[in-house]
C-alpha cells in the first residue's frame, strides 16, 4: 500500500514537473521575439531562482507554488505587453516576501530596475501598522508609482491570478480577497485603462462575494442568449452586409455584458433582468484606410448605418472627441432592429480596441508614461498629505479618486472637465478653482437655475456663480464626491474657530437668549435656554455641573421660524417681504401662507445672528398694518419623556 501511494506521489510530481517546464517554455517563446540573447539568459535565470526558492511551497489547491509566479509573468508579458524586466520581476515577486532571498541579491543578479519593481510589490512586515496591514499594503503599492507604473501592473497581474484560483481558499479568505478586489484593484485597473482586466476582476469578485446572484445572472444570460440568438444574428448580418456594400471593412460581433455589469445596471435602474435594457451590445471594429482619420471613418460608419436603420434621438455618445479619463474611445449610437428593439452599437477602430485592453501602456512613448505617472503622483501626494493630517481615511480617498466611470462636464466657454459619476456643482467648482468652490452660491446647468448641491450628468454645461460672503459649511462635505473638494472643504472648516460648546437640540438657543451651560464628565459644555425643560431637569439633578457661558453673536446665522397672524388684505405679503428683505436686509429661507375667514397665517424661516436681531424683526413686522401677532416658533412645548433611573 505504501509503495502504491509512493508511486502515485512520484507520478504526480512528474506530471507537475512536465507542466512547470511546459509553461516556462511557453513564457520564453512568448518573449523571444522581443528580447536579445542576454535578456533571455536573465529571464531563464530568474525562473531558475524562483523555482528553487519556492521548491518546498505549495498553493492552497496543492499544486507547486512556482506555477503562480509563472502565471503572473505570463499575464505581464501577454496581457500587458510589458518588457523583460517587468516579466522577471513578476517571476520573482514573492521570492523576497516568502523566502530567505533578499532584495540586495535580486539587485546583484538582475539589476536595480528589477530590484525596485520587486521591492515595490513586496509587502513590508511591521510590528505596528499605521492603518492596517491591508491599507498599508495599498499605500506602499500606490507610492511605488512615484518611479514606475509597472509596479502597479505587476501587482494587478498578481491579484488577477489569485482571483482566478480563489476557489481553493476557505470562504472567509474568499470574502476578504474578493472585497479587496472589488473595492480597490478593479477600480484601479479601470482607471489605468485596463478594461479587460478590470472586467475580469469585477466578475471574479462578484462570483465569490455573491455566488447565488452570480449564478442566477449567468443562467438568465445564457437563456436570453439562446432565446435572442436568431434575431440578434439577423441584426448582426444586416449591419455587416450594409457596411460591406459601402466598401467598409469591419468586424461585427454581438457581446453580452458580463454578470457584474448586468447586476450593477439592475441595481442602478431598479430593473429585474428581463426588463433591463441593453443587456448586450453590438461592437463594430473597423479598419482605418491610409489618408483617413479614425473619427472620419467612425462618422462614415455612422452615416451608412443611419441610412439603413432608424436612429434613436439623443442616443449618441461621442467618446472619440471626449474620451473617458481612462482613455476609452468609441462612438456609441442606438439603432432600431427589425424586431422593434433599440440596440446599443459601439463603433471603434482597431487601435481603440487595443488601447482598451492595454490602457495607459498602449502607446508606450516616454511622454505617455510620464503623463500617467505624473497624474498618479499628484493625486497620491495630496492623498498622503491628508492622511498625515489625520483628516480622512486614506483608502477611501484613493477609491473615490480612482473609481469607475467618469462624465464630461463643460464650462460655458466649452472647456471640458472630467468628473466622477455623481459629482455635484460643488465638485465642479472646486475642480475649476478652489476659490470658486469656496465662494460658490448657485449655478446654472444648461441655462437653468440650480443649487450648488445639484448632481451633474454627462454633457452638462455648468456656470457657477459666486458671492464674497459665501463660505463652506459642514453639510457641504456630504454633497461632494471628489477628493479635491472634500480636502478643501475640510481644510476650511478645520481652520475655523472651534465652538466652545454645543447647543441643545431641543431648545436651540441663539446669542442673546437667556442661557445656562451644563458641563458633562468629558468637560464638554451644552448650552440651553433657561426655560428649556431639559435645563430645568438637569438643574434639579446635576446642579453642580452648571457653568456660566458668554454666548455672544458672531457672523454665524441661526435659522429661526416666526409665525405671523394678520387680517388679510391686498399687498400684505409684499409688505412682509419688503420689510424683511429691503429694510432689514435679511434672506428668507422659506415662506408659507394659509388663509381662513380673512385671517392669514404666515410662517417664515430666516437666518438671524442674535436674539436682539430677532426681536428687531418681530417689532418691525408687528408695525405692519393689519398684523396682529408675531411669535417665535419653538419646540419647548414638546413634553420630555419620563426616563426612570
Amino acid at each position: 500500500m505504501r509503495i502504491f501511494a509512493y508511486e502515485i506521489k512520484t507520478r504526480m510530481e512528474q506530471d507537475y514537473d512536465r507542466i512547470i517546464n511546459e509553461r516556462a517554455e511557453a513564457l520564453f517563446a512568448l518573449m523571444a521575439p522581443q528580447i536579445d540573447e542576454n535578456d533571455m539568459l536573465r529571464l531563464r535565470d530568474a525562473f531558475a531562482l524562483a523555482r528553487e526558492a519556492h521548491a518546498a511551497q505549495k498553493r492552497k489547491g496543492g499544486e507547486p507554488y512556482i506555477l503562480h509566479p509563472l502565471a503572473v509573468a505570463r499575464i505581464v508579458a501577454e496581457d500587458m505587453s510589458l518588457g523583460v524586466d517587468a516579466v522577471i520581476a513578476a517571476l520573482l515577486h514573492d521570492v523576497v516576501e516568502d523566502t530567505d532571498h533578499t532584495n540586495d541579491e535580486i539587485r546583484r543578479r538582475f539589476g536595480a530596475d528589477v530590484a525596485r519593481l520587486v521591492g515595490a510589490v513586496t509587502k513590508q512586515k511591521k510590528e505596528h501598522y499605521e492603518f492596517s496591514g491591508q491599507v498599508d499594503n495599498y499605500r506602499q503599492m500606490l507610492e511605488a508609482v512615484e518611479y514606475d507604473i509597472r509596479a502597479l501592473l505587476v501587482k494587478l497581474a498578481d491579484r488577477l491570478h489569485n482571483m482566478r484560483t480563489l476557489s481553493a481558499m476557505p470562504a472567509d479568505k474568499q470574502m476578504k480577497i474578493a472585497g479587496e478586489t472589488d473595492y480597490f484593484y478593479a477600480p484601479l485597473a479601470n482607471r489605468l485603462g485596463l478594461y479587460n482586466i478590470k472586467m475580469e476582476l469585477e466578475n471574479l469578485s462578484f462570483r465569490f462575494r455573491c455566488p447565488y446572484e452570480y449564478d442566477e445572472i449567468v443562467e438568465l444570460t445564457e437563456r436570453d442568449r439562446q432565446a435572442q440568438a436568431e434575431r440578434l444574428e439577423r441584426f448582426r448580418r444586416h449591419i455587416s452586409s450594409t457596411l460591406m456594400a459601402a466598401g467598409i471593412r469591419a468586424e461585427v460581433t454581438i457581446e453580452y455584458r458580463p454578470p457584474y455589469s448586468i447586476w450593477r445596471k439592475m441595481h442602478k435602474y431598479g430593473d429585474d433582468f428581463n426588463h433591463l435594457k441593453y443587456r448586450h451590445f453590438t461592437e463594430i471594429v473597423y479598419d482605418t484606410p491610409m489618408g483617413t482619420t479614425e473619427k472620419e471613418m467612425a462618422l462614415r460608419v455612422y452615416a451608412v448605418l443611419t441610412d439603413a436603420f432608424k436612429e434613436k434621438p439623443g442616443g449618441i455618445i461621442n467618446y472619440i472627441d471626449s474620451p473617458k479619463e481612462n482613455g476609452y474611445q468609441s462612438f456609441h449610437v442606438k439603432l432600431l432592429a427589425d424586431f422593434g428593439r433599440w440596440q446599443e452599437v459601439h463603433i471603434s477602430s482597431r487601435r481603440m480596441v487595443r488601447n482598451s485592453k492595454l490602457g495607459c501602456i498602449a502607446e508606450r512613448t516616454d511622454d505617455n508614461i510620464r503623463r500617467w505617472i505624473e497624474k498618479f503622483r499628484n493625486v497620491l501626494r495630496e492623498v498622503a498629505t491628508q492622511a498625515q493630517d489625520g483628516s480622512g481615511n486614506f483608502i477611501e480617498k484613493v477609491v473615490t479618486t480612482f473609481y469607475n466611470d467618469d462624465i464630461m462636464i463643460f464650462t460655458p466657454a466649452g472647456r471640458p472637465v472630467v468628473m466622477p459619476q455623481k459629482a455635484t456643482v460643488l465638485d465642479f467648482a472646486y475642480e475649476l478653482d478652489p476659490v470658486i468652490g469656496e465662494k460658490a452660491k448657485y449655478a446654472r446647468i444648461n441655462g437653468f437655475l440650480a443649487s450648488i448641491k445639484a448632481q451633474l450628468r454627462r454633457g452638462d454645461v455648468v456656470e457657477v456663480f459666486t458671492d464674497p460672503e459665501a463660505h463652506p459649511v459642514p453639510e457641504w462635505l456630504d454633497k461632494v464626491v471628489t477628493y479635491k473638494a472634500r480636502t478643501a472643504i475640510a481644510a476650511y472648516l478645520a481652520s475655523r474657530p472651534k465652538a466652545r460648546w454645543h447647543r441643545c437640540d431641543r431648545c436651540m438657543p441663539i446669542p442673546g437668549d437667556e442661557v445656562v451651560g451644563f458641563r458633562d464628565d468629558n468637560g464638554e459644555i451644552t448650552i440651553h435656554r433657561r426655560d428649556c425643560p431639559d435645563a430645568v431637569s438637569l438643574a434639579s439633578q446635576h446642579g453642580d455641573s452648571i457653568c456660566s457661558v458668554d454666548y455672544t453673536p458672531d457672523d454665524t446665522l441661526y435659522t429661526q421660524t416666526i409665525v405671523v397672524t394678520a387680517v388679510d388684505r391686498y399687498h400684505l405679503l409684499i409688505d412682509l417681504v419688503d420689510t424683511i428683505s429691503n429694510h432689514l436686509h435679511l434672506a428668507i429661507e422659506s415662506i408659507n401662507t394659509s388663509t381662513a375667514d380673512n385671517i392669514v397665517t404666515v410662517t417664515i424661516r430666516l437666518g438671524v445672528h442674535s436674539f436682539d436681531e430677532l426681536q428687531s424683526i418681530i417689532s418691525s413686522i408687528t408695525a405692519i398694518d393689519g398684523v396682529d401677532t408675531v411669535k417665535r416658533l419653538t419646540t419647548l412645548a414638546s413634553p420630555t419623556p419620563f426616563r426612570p433611573d
